[in-house]
């Protein structure tokens, strides 16, 4: 009987002892599954990333804030595509010596080519950064823009040009509606008064005066230096280091002339001792004349061209008389870069080609009845332009460093 009891309590004991083996697997297998389950879904803030199951079995630990950097990164994309593009026109720029200095006159307006181009454009997360040209097929060539510029100091001889400010001789003058003293009066005006001559038609000048348009004879009116000064430059000096200065910053809107005179500009540009190879010295007349052409801050402009040639000293300044590097691609700059005729040839250009693409929405009235293209267009600030001018990121701050250099000559 004991030999019994013995044996059903061995037995009783395997079998308790199965069925608890049985149980911590049961558990063991459960708790792994539960365990899987929880980390195949993961919360970060209100981020929810789903991590597959085959990761977990990696011997590398997932870190979880380079997953999520990771699935944040730019999406960089490239479209090749062929499009028409403009070909800016060159404008040449030639000396009169019977024209007062300081004056400019137009005498052949410049009109752009056109040209199918393959375009390989770069999208980051979706927005165009920039495009490079891969060939082309001229379909209509530039006409160039021909500009004579004063060198005359300013005498009583002087023959007044379209934009000049006039001023009435006679005790009082009739302003008519045709060139003819026998035509009705529009207006009658006093000795003094001040008017802008708009035309010319033989000894008659169209002049505008307080929203009338009319017509008066030429000897009747005479030029009007408003600064009576006998250097030529009718602008010389005309807003003071104070007014020139009252919205200087890096948020300042560029798509608007700085007001210098070309003697202020000649002044914080030539001789100076970062100009060794006298670069800027002999063409600061150039940044005044887009300025008065193009509705750009000149300023800005030959501070892009100091930042980007280093006062003229940079192997494609040298030897394309570009100070811009206009038209390098990174692959080559030097091969790629557009060469130039003359210094002021690319001040005239670049200066265009910002007021068209980057500095005005599209459809902005702009110069020569043209409209802006806009292509690049975020903002007149130096920021917005930084977005597409340039990759480099600290452009801005660095055209904006010798922006300030320049102000700080005044």
């Amino acid at each position: 009987m004991k030999k019994k009891s013995y044996l059903f309590k061995f037995i009783v004991t395997i079998v308790i002892a199965i069925a608890l083996v049985i149980a911590i697997i049961f558990t063991v297998n459960k708790t792994k599954t539960s365990s899987y389950a929880a980390q195949n879904k993961i919360k970060t803030s209100n981020l929810e990333i789903q991590i597959p199951i085959a990761k977990q079995n990696s011997s590398k630990a997932i870190n979880i804030e380079d997953f999520i950097s990771q699935n944040e990164a730019e999406v960089i994309t490239e479209k090749i595509e062929r499009q028409e593009t403009d070909i800016e026109f060159t404008t040449i720029y030639r000396q009169n010596d019977s024209l007062a200095k300081g004056k400019i006159q137009t005498l052949q307006e410049g009109q752009d080519g056109k040209q199918d181009a393959i375009i390989k454009k770069v999208y980051k997360n979706g927005e165009l950064i920039s495009e490079q040209q891969i060939s082309s097929e001229i379909k209509r060539v530039s006409i160039d823009k021909i500009v004579e510029i004063g060198t005359a100091p300013y005498s009583n001889n002087y023959v007044p040009i379209v934009g000049d400010t006039l001023k009435v001789t006679p005790n009082t003058l009739a302003i008519r509606i045709e060139p003819s003293s026998n035509a009705e009066k529009l207006i009658t005006i006093k000795i003094g008064e001040i008017v802008t001559l708009k035309a010319r038609q033989d000894d008659w000048y169209y002049v505008s005066y307080d929203g009338y348009n009319g017509w008066v004879p030429m000897d009747c009116v005479t030029y009007a230096n408003p600064n009576g000064s006998g250097d030529g430059d009718e602008n010389n000096n005309q807003y003071s280091r104070d007014e020139l200065t009252q919205n200087l910053g890096f948020s300042m809107l560029l798509n608007k002339p700085s007001g210098l005179s070309i003697e202020q500009f000649k002044k914080v540009l030539e001789n100076d001792k970062n100009d060794k190879n006298n670069v800027f010295t002999e063409n600061a007349e150039y940044f005044y004349y887009v300025e008065q052409q193009y509705n750009i801050n000149g300023l800005f402009v030959a501070a892009i061209g100091i930042h980007e040639s280093g006062w003229g000293t940079s192997s494609i300044s040298k030897n394309k008389l570009n100070l811009f590097g206009y038209g390098a691609y990174d692959r080559d700059p030097s091969g790629s870069a557009q060469k130039f005729e003359t210094y002021a040839e690319g001040i005239d250009l670049v200066s265009r080609v910002l007021v068209k693409y980057y500095l005005n929405p599209a459809g902005t009235d702009i110069y020569n009845g043209e409209k802006a293209v806009g292509t690049y267009y975020k903002g007149a600030t130096l920021t917005a332009v930084n977005k597409s001018y340039a990759s480099d990121k600290n452009w801005a701050n660095g055209v904006y460093k010798w922006m300030m250099y320049l102000y700080n000559k005044l």
